[in-house]
């Protein structure tokens, strides 16, 4: 959506959304492909969710293979290729297409792969994707899409990009592929319990592990490699919790409220229990302000012997929903109405089987501009928070703001942004 036209439009119909990736079918088996050709996977960031994302997609299509690997750092590489060892022969990754360093990504890229799996620390993934895509990759990228307002303009003309070139662009919010939150929110979207009144989601969590060991400096690391190794406590890596973890609960926002753009948000939080050396909150309460009148809320904390919860209450004239560890509807007296009944399906695979089913199809499948809003969505909430003001949707998308330089590298020294103070913190 370009800033311009972002006003109470729809940046794109949740219900058009869902029934554009619905039409693909779950098993590629099920398609009547193009071609047989063996498509090459590269997995660019080795950390937990890159190797499930590579795990994903091996599962996704009999016909594919991991042929390069990449990661900031190389003892990251050996321990993803274990995990995936169970593939047996679709693991062909020679030692030759064992990247690492910051340009591992560029090095995957032109390595003679046809699809990425993009999963390094968010900072870096404007560049990941704008490099693939001018490589005519088709492209995995996992949440966010970017930290910062400058990599977010950089996503959304990537998407552009994409389109002109015909490859696919798929994405990480896991939820919108899980098929029972799909089916509740689908009850919810077709007016099955009213209008909208309110929405009150949580992300309540403990406090995440880092990829690496980050118990002692290594003196000969830099700044930023020492950053790196810790990369969630990082604002110019991770974006914040809000952004990196939380957005699950922002995007269904989101789409509860039909994917159109919010007015403003006004938010608060703060950093009261997190003792790194990194600059990010550790808590924050978000509302954003819909037409019509309507208040969105998420709660958002990564605190250690707090109580966890992740869940959300739409509230609507004729009913709750409630999802996802359980989804179902409720009535105005409380009365369980309806909860799903179906089979339980992994959503990361649903999202790798429609992706793959996509590009065997030759099929549209370019989810740029939604990647794009729901991300901003979540840095509307924590710019919000961090300068104590009222933004709206405009001031957004009317900013420049980026976090760090994109020439930073492992050996530099970096003095990062301090951890932001309400009144005094001005978001430009």
């Amino acid at each position: 959506m370009n800033p311009e036209n972002t006003s109470r439009r729809k940046f794109i119909a949740a219900s058009g959304a869902t029934a554009a990736v619905m039409s693909f079918p779950n098993v590629l088996s099920a398609q009547n492909v193009k071609n047989n050709e063996t498509l090459k996977i590269g997995l660019i960031g080795c950390g937990g969710r890159g190797t499930g994302a590579a795990s994903q997609a091996l599962t996704a299509d009999p016909n594919v293979k991991l042929w390069a690997i990449g990661d900031a750092f190389e003892s990251q590489i050996p321990r993803a290729l274990k995990n995936l060892s169970k593939f047996g022969a679709k693991v062909e990754v020679s030692e030759d297409r064992q990247f690492s360093g910051l340009d591992a990504y560029q090095k995957v890229i032109d390595s003679g792969v046809d699809v990425v799996l993009l999963a390094s620390p968010p900072g870096y993934r404007p560049m990941h994707i704008r490099a693939a895509v001018e490589a005519g990759k088709h492209i995995f990228a996992e949440k966010p899409m970017a930290v910062d307002v400058a990599g977010l303009k950089s996503v959304q003309e990537s998407a552009k990009i994409a389109k002109t070139k015909g490859t696919t662009l798929q994405h990480g919010y896991c939820w919108r592929f899980s098929p029972n939150t799909r089916e509740g929110y689908g009850k919810l979207l077709s007016g099955e319990l009213g209008r909208i009144v309110s929405v009150y989601g949580t992300y309540l969590a403990n406090v995440p592990k880092p990829s690496t060991d980050v118990s002692q400096r290594n003196p000969e690391w830099g700044d930023v490699e020492w950053q790196l190794r810790n990369w969630m406590a990082h604002e110019w890596l991770s974006g914040g919790p809000l952004l990196e973890q939380g957005i699950h609960t922002v995007d269904k926002i989101g789409w509860a409220m039909g994917d159109v753009a919010p007015i403003a948000a006004r938010a608060s939080g703060g950093r009261c229990q997190r003792d790194d050396d990194g600059n990010v909150w550790d808590h924050y309460d978000v509302v954003y302000e819909y037409p019509g009148g309507v208040m969105c809320h998420v709660s958002e904390r990564q605190l250690k012997n707090a109580f966890s919860e992740v869940v959300d209450r739409v509230f609507c004239e004729n009913g709750t929903l409630e999802a996802p560890s359980r989804v179902l509807t409720k009535d105005v007296s409380g009365k369980v109405t309806w909860a799903y009944r179906g089979q339980p399906e992994n959503m990361y695979q649903v999202c790798h089987n429609e992706w793959f089913a996509a590009i065997r199809a030759g099929e549209e499948l370019n989810a740029g501009d939604f990647m794009v809003n729901s991300t901003m969505l979540g840095m509307l909430g924590r710019e919000a928070a961090h300068s104590g003001q009222r933004i709206t949707w405009e001031q957004m998308w009317e900013s420049d703001q980026k976090l760090a330089p994109d020439t930073l590298q492992l050996a530099d020294a970096y003095v990062e942004a301090p951890v932001p103070v309400p009144g005094v913190y001005k978001f430009v």
